[in-house]
């Protein structure tokens, strides 16, 4: 994620608001601004994804903008996603491989990123459901959409997204929960996500109150140090009667096959679950 704030690319009109055109080339000169292309100009510590949506023409939109606002995204592999808002016209530019998104609406100004509402709203329309539900878990879990955000965002996106609207909580401490949680619906199990078990503490997810399913995506179980706390929280659940199943970024995203049979076959061992 980037983590340059503010304001970080202008229209020339713009600088010139606050500068004399002597002052925009002195600092052009040093270095403190950057020409993009012509009329625009960003800051010496600006964001590489910004700069390269505001040569593109636009600002950053769908899975960028996401990303760039901190929200947790399903594939950081997408590219860059552009938002060309108004009556903005392409550029191009080297090595250009960009998505563009052409929705209407406005912005504070030419170069500010769209809302969360419109950004989830370009996610579901251009990356799919599964991709918009774990965005919307992530925002709903960082605070930075509220009530009405979400009352507005259920009037544009139709009756599928409206579906998992409702279904999404803000307490995913991930997407990998979040996306489990959703691939797992279907099923009418009970799943609960940051529940807290006795003797082990808080579990990624609890399925039928006792089937522990951790997701290991952000953080290196593999250190010998990490890997025996992580023994010792399965065998404290497993004392208690809880069965722990474990599965990193890449089996949950690109082998789900294999992680749904394991849920499966797991809960059917369970003596009150032989019907599953």
């Amino acid at each position: 994620m980037c983590r340059s704030e503010g304001t970080q690319v202008w229209t020339y009109a713009a600088l010139g608001r606050s500068l004399s055109r002597r002052q925009i080339s002195r600092r052009t000169d040093a270095g403190s601004l950057v020409r993009v292309r012509r009329g625009v100009y960003a800051t010496r510590e600006a964001c590489d994804e910004v700069v390269a949506a505001a040569a593109h023409g636009g600002t950053l939109g769908c899975e960028s903008a996401a990303r760039h606002h901190g929200l947790w995204v399903l594939d950081e592999g997408a590219g860059l996603h552009v938002w060309m808002h108004d009556d903005r016209h392409q550029h191009p530019h080297p090595d250009c491989s960009c998505t563009t998104h052409w929705d209407g609406g406005s912005s504070a100004s030419a170069f500010s990123l769209p809302s969360i509402p419109k950004v989830l709203l370009q996610i579901f329309r251009c990356r799919g459901a599964e991709s918009f539900f774990v965005a919307l878990e992530s925002a709903r879990r960082l605070e930075l959409i509220d009530a009405r955000d979400l009352r507005a965002l259920r009037s544009a996106i139709g009756a599928a997204g409206r579906d998992l609207i409702d279904f999404s909580r803000d307490d995913s401490d991930s997407g990998l929960e979040s996306l489990v949680r959703l691939r797992t619906r279907r099923f009418g199990w009970k799943v609960r996500t940051q529940a807290r078990v006795i003797a082990t503490g808080d579990v990624d997810l609890l399925i039928e109150d006792w089937l522990i399913v951790e997701t290991d995506g952000r953080q290196n179980h593999d250190s010998p140090a990490h890997r025996h706390k992580d023994l010792v929280r399965d065998a404290n659940a497993a004392a208690w009667g809880h069965v722990t199943l474990r599965f990193d970024y890449a089996m949950v995203v690109h082998d789900w096959d294999l992680v749904e049979r394991a849920i499966i076959g797991t809960l059917a061992l369970h003596p009150s679950r032989r019907h599953v």
